[in-house]
């Protein structure tokens, strides 16, 4: 995860396949933060959830909102975007991580009442994605299909 609210940062993610990358940004105060998360829920790991929380949606996505709230993000403003929940090694569909990690993410969002405001889901295609903190345009580079903005 980072987060920044410098407008010359660009932050990015690589290799989104059944992990998902959030993107929160506020446009006032221009900060926003990026998330790579792996798993959905952190009980499945205890051990690494206190090591390595930011590696599930459970533990990631609280962190993630709540280190653009010190850099002066309001909930309200900020504006969500995500990428990937693929099932690129799991083509059979039994572990179904990508959609599992998409339905804690939808969980703790609906919970809290934070709408979506963009997504590029599913698939069997690898993603990476960028925030422009100065501007939140969100890029997305999508195996086989080239960049688009999300």
């Amino acid at each position: 995860m980072k987060v920044s609210d410098d407008p010359g940062v660009t932050l990015v993610t690589h290799s989104l396949g059944s992990c998902i990358g959030v993107a929160v940004y506020d446009p006032v105060v221009k900060a926003g933060g990026l998330l790579h998360y792996m798993l959905p829920e952190s009980e499945l790991d205890a051990n690494k959830a206190k090591s390595k929380p930011l590696m599930f949606a459970d533990t990631g996505i609280p962190i993630l909102f709540k280190s653009c709230y010190k850099l002066g993000a309001v909930k309200g403003r900020m504006i969500v975007k995500l990428a990937g929940g693929s099932q690129v090694m799991d083509a059979s569909g039994v572990f179904n991580i990508g959609k599992r990690n998409y339905a804690a993410l939808r969980k703790i969002f609906w919970r809290n009442n934070v709408l979506i405001d963009g997504e590029n889901i599913g698939g069997t295609v690898n993603r990476t994605m960028w925030l422009s903190i100065g501007t939140g345009e969100v890029t997305l580079k999508v195996s086989g299909q080239g960049y688009k903005v999300l």
